[in-house]
């Protein structure tokens, strides 16, 4: 792998981070503590939707940008030539 192709690859993964950060934070931050006050008239399971959030969907939306990540860094992975064989 060169110099260019090195950097283009982490900036690739520093992007996809800054990504995940940013909607992990949007989700617990925001819809559990932040915007909680306008979404406690939505029910959702028989509490309203910010504590929801703040106690099980941030938890949720987490995993799933586990997976998410690990998705796409394979994806990268392959097109810089640096995927397990």
């Amino acid at each position: 792998m060169t110099d260019k192709s090195s950097n283009a690859y982490w900036a690739a993964n520093i992007r996809i981070i800054y990504i995940c950060l940013a909607i992990w934070a949007i989700v617990s931050y925001g819809f559990g503590i932040l915007l909680r006050p306008m979404l406690s008239g939505i029910p959702v399971g028989g509490t309203d939707l910010g504590f929801w959030f703040a106690q099980q969907g941030s938890i949720i939306v987490f995993i799933a940008l586990i997976f998410y990540y690990a998705m796409y860094m394979n994806k990268i992975d392959r097109e810089f030539g640096v995927d397990e064989q």
